[in-house]
């Protein structure tokens, strides 16, 4: 990763660990609710932008968690998918056949080397972020696949997420529970440095509640998984499981309505891409699809 200025890079996470995560929530028959949820919170901020971007592209898109918003604020866009290097072809077809099935039109899916620059005016992407292994890199993948003065809509989990769950596992002993996430101030370091302009990021935090212990562990497996080196490293024994069950039940005894109780911390950040600024240098050199996209833009410049 090629760090920015300010920028302190997260801790590192096991690359296997969260490819298998990733790709197992990649495989579930429907998006977790979560995914939905956050994303219909993000298609409401498009009112806040003018732009009628004729060309989106879903970045690691789940089957059906936005794309229903996205049509309704953009009816005569091209929507097209760019798929994770963890996504196996199988998948993308069953993907397909599902959208098919309920009547619906299957995006195009690209894969992510398969985008080429310039070819969307709208990068889209729902709670994908924490999922890379090199936030830094997806970012400037980003930046490449916007045509110019286009822009960028993305949400991810953050650092402040899970703080009774991170309690509960110090106070056990038992390590870290999950993979450290990339701070909002963080991820606007990275926008700048990838060379994106307007970068606002914003935060919020979600209070999911479950009548039970059970419900709360079997939501939680659908979000992901423990992707930090310093976990525990071997499996789990069910004496192990029965303890993390009888003290997420003792949390929910301290509250008023029994509940199981968790905080998520969800970061929104949107930017723009604009057009390329030669540095002064005794000899200065703009890419031709640089100059190309910026002639088209001068052609058709539409206010923001």
């Amino acid at each position: 990763m090629t760090a920015g200025p300010g920028f302190q890079p997260p801790r590192p996470v096991d690359p296997a660990a969260l490819s298998r995560a990733a790709e197992r929530v990649a495989r579930a028959p429907e998006p977790p609710w979560l995914h939905t949820e956050v994303g219909r919170r993000m298609a409401q901020r498009l009112l806040l932008i003018k732009l009628q971007p004729p060309r989106v592209a879903r970045w690691w898109p789940l089957p059906g968690d936005d794309l229903s918003a996205l049509r309704e604020a953009y009816p005569r866009a091209e929507v097209f998918d760019v798929q994770p290097p963890f996504m196996a072809p199988q998948r993308v077809n069953k993907a397909r056949n599902w959208l098919s099935w309920v009547g619906r039109k299957a995006p195009q899916a690209l894969p992510e080397a398969q985008v080429s620059a310039g070819s969307a005016d709208l990068v889209w992407s729902n709670m994908g972020l924490h999922a890379a292994l090199d936030p830094q890199a997806v970012i400037s993948a980003w930046h490449r696949a916007l045509a110019i003065d286009g822009f960028l809509m993305f949400s991810t989990l953050g650092p402040g997420s899970l703080p009774e769950l991170r309690s509960l596992y110090a106070e056990e002993g038992w390590g870290p529970p999950m993979a450290p996430l990339v701070d909002m101030h963080d991820l606007g370091d990275m926008l700048v440095h990838a060379g994106f302009a307007d970068p606002v990021m914003d935060q919020e935090e979600l209070v999911l509640t479950w009548r039970d212990a059970h419900s709360a562990l079997a939501e939680l497996r659908t979000l992901g998984a423990n992707a930090d080196p310093r976990r525990h490293p071997g499996l789990r024994t069910p004496g192990w499981r029965a303890r993390l069950l009888q003290r997420l039940e003792q949390l929910a005894s301290q509250r008023a309505d029994g509940r199981v109780a968790l905080r998520l911390e969800v970061a929104y950040g949107h930017a723009f891409r604009p057009p390329a600024r030669a540095r002064v240098a005794p000899q200065t050199t703009i890419a031709v699809e640089d100059l190309r996209a910026q002639a088209r833009a001068h052609r058709g410049h539409a206010p923001r």
